[in-house]
């Protein structure tokens, strides 16, 4: 009788190994990626903006997500420098990730977003948009503004390129030294 269980339990041993092979098991999951969809990606893309020879915008990014029939782009640790009607550098953009319109040199920046002037300006958000038609700067995100003698921190801003005129929505923890320029910053309703 010993004989005939052990041979019943490892026949029933070997039912179940057959069964569990039988099972389809864990399917892993599908993720599509930028890389996957895109129709090119370049890695150290630069791209130069001119007009009438002169350079007026450059879009510099480690990675770039190329979809030919939007015309869109979507970039990884991207940089944008803005330059004036003499190709003089007037500010910069640095940003973690970007989504830029090919068409009309449009962009929005996201994460760790920073904008820079040669003479010290700087803003700081989590989200900017540049509209090329109108040539503007802005966000709806909460924003840091500093230049020397001036501090600024609003609910979202309206700007030119240069940083020069902010039009602050609900600006709130600004502050001017007695010592500096006047200028800059309009507050609603002014």
């Amino acid at each position: 009788m010993r004989r005939g269980a052990g041979r019943v339990l490892a026949l029933a041993g070997l039912v179940a190994v057959v069964a569990a092979c039988a099972e389809e098991g864990v399917k892993p999951t599908v993720t599509v990626t930028a890389a996957d969809t895109a129709d090119q990606v370049l890695y150290q893309m630069e791209h130069m903006i001119t007009t009438d020879g002169v350079r007026r915008t450059r879009v510099v990014s480690d990675t770039a997500y190329i979809y030919e029939p939007t015309q869109l782009s979507r970039l990884k640790q991207v940089t944008v420098t803005f330059f004036d009607a003499s190709g003089f550098e007037r500010s910069s953009v640095t940003a973690d990730s970007g989504l830029y319109q090919m068409r009309d040199g449009s962009m929005t920046a996201w994460g760790h977003v920073v904008g820079k002037t040669p003479d010290g300006r700087r803003l700081t958000s989590e989200e900017l948009r540049y509209d090329a038609r109108t040539r503007e700067i802005s966000s709806s995100r909460p924003f840091v503004f500093d230049r020397p003698g001036h501090h600024l921190e609003g609910n979202g801003f309206v700007s030119d390129p240069d940083f020069a005129n902010i039009r602050a929505q609900q600006p709130h923890g600004g502050q001017t030294r007695r010592d500096s320029t006047p200028g800059g910053f309009i507050l609603p309703g002014q």
